[in-house]
């Protein structure tokens, strides 16, 4: 069924206000957020309650990671066929259990790393959101409503990293699963409340055994690449994680374009538009995402003695990646509005001059807190317009039944690359160091801004070959559809 601009897709009709229905939506995307970074600040706990190591404790954070790329997809894809809104409910318990087991856990192995791979499962609920709000919200309100779900799911992020730190000193390490379950369990009680769907998408024979190597073939990429945190890109393991995984990805794709009822229908994702999206996605989740984190962080923790440094505390650090986060929210319904009037692919243009502007600010006023700060708050534009624009651009180009799988899999893209530009930031940091000291120099500095002006000129440019889609709502290309036939 294609879109309707009055209506969104025209298969559930709101029965509750509309700020009721996307302040759940928005809440659900930001408990996502939260439970991807708050156990983090835990790890240096962990490690001395449990008596482990970095490498053991750090798999609370790697197991997470995995399991939530998969969940992206899969869930996504389970909320199309069998409805999101039920999916979504099940995803938020299933969370919370997970963090149950973390709390009341003895062992880290059977305990810790279990719960929190459950709790992985929360990385469906972006996708499932999107979904809903296509199914639910009024096509001249969509594009700001899938806007704060995103910017959510950046300020809940945020906070997790803010709030670890205070909860941990007041109250134990064991006060963060408790507080993710809580709020994964507020948001599946708020979740019951946004309507069921006047129809289901019709039953389908789905090739799931695709899933068998999926799975396997996402979790080998995302690991390789994690490994690259601890490990240089050389490493063996990493290599062989890394080559096996897009082996498998390319004996799935090719076993999917051939399947009569695909998982994930990868004909979809081929359009201009799509590709595009997809190529965008993953150059500015690498540089205004993944590479500005390590960076800023450094920059502002590093003393002020060494030739680049700020000397500011982790905790003044998190506050002032939480003020962009939060900027970067309020703006949400701004870069929406824009993407309503203007354009998904204006509003995309909008966010990757913004991350050239913030690169060209960092590398020219990176010496004052004040410097910083007005950078950061050019990024914080960035990512509002950026986030907003691309669901939007990747629902532009999808029928409604498809939804939660395009979407899903725009997700896993944005993980993997923040991934990347986070290890390739975190590389180029630590290969220039001032002689006898832990200290990167000023070039290293001025090399990770360029890598990420480099990305937003590419993304810049990729948005600029997008073909305008709708301006008021999201509508299907008939040519689109006729693939579904």
């Amino acid at each position: 069924m294609s879109a309707s601009p009055e209506t969104g897709t025209g298969v559930c009709r709101p029965s509750r206000p509309l700020p009721l229905l996307i302040g759940l939506l928005v809440f659900a995307g930001a408990v996502s957020g939260f439970a991807a970074t708050a156990m983090v600040g835990a790890l240096p706990v962990l490690i001395s309650h449990f008596r482990s190591t970095l490498d053991h404790a750090g798999w609370t954070v790697t197991a997470f990671i995995l399991v939530a790329a998969a969940s992206a997809v899969l869930c996504g894809r389970l909320g199309d066929r069998h409805g999101r809104r039920r999916v979504l409910v099940a995803v938020l318990l299933v969370s919370a259990l997970g963090s149950l087991i973390s709390t009341f856990s003895t062992d880290m192995l059977a305990g810790v790393i279990t719960g929190q791979a459950i709790l992985g499962v929360s990385g469906g609920v972006l996708p499932l959101c999107f979904g809903l709000a296509r199914e639910t919200v009024p096509g001249r309100q969509l594009p700001v409503a899938a806007a704060m779900i995103a910017g959510a799911a950046t300020l809940g992020g945020a906070t997790g990293a803010v709030v670890a730190g205070p909860l941990i000193d007041s109250a134990g390490w064991r006060c963060i699963p408790v507080a993710t379950g809580a709020v994964a369990l507020l948001a599946a009680i708020g979740c019951t409340l946004l309507p069921r769907p006047n129809a289901v998408a019709a039953a389908q024979r789905v090739n799931w055994l695709a899933s068998l190597l999926l799975i396997p073939a996402i979790t080998l990429v995302l690991f390789g690449v994690q490994n690259t945190m601890t490990r240089s890109w050389s490493d063996s393991r990493t290599i062989a994680s890394m080559t096996v995984g897009v082996v498998l990805l390319a004996i799935w794709g090719t076993w999917e374009l051939r399947a009569e009822h695909p998982m994930i229908d990868v004909r979809l994702l081929a359009g201009r538009n799509s590709v595009l999206t997809m190529l965008a996605t993953a150059v500015l989740a690498a540089g205004i995402v993944g590479a500005a984190g390590p960076l800023l962080q450094a920059l502002m923790q590093t003393p002020e003695l060494a030739p680049v440094g700020l000397g500011l505390s982790a905790t003044e650090a998190a506050w002032v990646l939480f003020g962009a986060a939060a900027l970067g929210f309020l703006l949400s319904p701004v870069s929406g509005w824009t993407a309503a009037r203007a354009g998904a692919r204006q509003t995309l243009v909008v966010g990757s001059v913004f991350g050239l502007i913030s690169a060209l600010a960092l590398a020219l006023l990176h010496g004052t807190l004040a410097g910083v700060a007005v950078s950061v708050v050019f990024l914080a534009v960035a990512t509002s317009f950026a986030l907003a624009a691309i669901p939007i651009l990747i629902m532009e180009d999808t029928p409604e039944e498809n939804t939660g799988e395009a979407t899903g899999v725009n997700v896993v893209v944005r993980m993997v690359f923040g991934i990347v530009g986070t290890s390739v930031a975190t590389v180029v940091l630590s290969n220039s160091l001032v002689p006898s000291t832990p200290f990167s120099t000023s070039d290293a500095y001025v090399q990770g801004f360029a890598l990420i002006g480099t990305c937003s000129v590419v993304g810049l440019v990729l948005a600029l070959f997008i073909r305008p889609g709708a301006r008021a709502g999201v509508e299907v290309p008939s040519a689109v559809l006729a693939t579904k036939v």
